[in-house]
């Protein structure tokens, strides 16, 4: 009565094999890339705040610790993208003096966001430093929750 069906059904799943599948360990060496960027960047605009004289702020900020940080952080960035050392934007000319508690603030969820992925992957050393830079940015974090 019916003529069978001699196509497939737009309702099967097709093995696509060209598509290229990474494992959860490439992706959360993504995300973790990705994380440790971000707080490269943040960290770079904070020391180039740091670096400004004559501002309350540069003198609560540790300049040579800063980019201690930036070049460690710049250095695991490379090894989680296989030998690739990030971009880095020249900092901006700084601004208003006052961005330094939102940075401060933007560097410590960022480092706890480097902090949980790098947990997922079981990455000590990330672990550390993204532990490290959530200590450092906390004090003034603290002085805003105290006001």
């Amino acid at each position: 009565m019916y003529e069978p069906i001699r196509t497939k059904s737009v309702h099967t799943m097709a093995a696509a094999p060209e598509i290229p599948h990474r494992s959860r360990e490439e992706e959360l060496d993504i995300r973790l890339a990705g994380q440790l960027t971000a707080l490269l960047t943040v960290t770079d605009e904070l020391r180039a705040l740091a670096t400004r004289t004559g501002t309350p702020e540069a003198r609560e900020l540790d300049g040579a610790g800063l980019a201690d940080a930036a070049e460690r952080i710049a250095a695991l960035v490379a090894r989680l993208s296989g030998g690739h050392y990030p971009l880095r934007a020249e900092p901006s000319d700084g601004g208003a003096a006052s961005r330094t508690a939102a940075l401060q603030q933007r560097a410590r969820t960022l480092a706890g966001n480097a902090l949980a992925v790098a947990t997922s992957r079981n990455d000590t050393e990330a672990m550390a430093l993204a532990a490290e830079r959530m200590e450092a940015h906390a004090g003034p974090v603290r002085d805003l929750a105290s006001a």
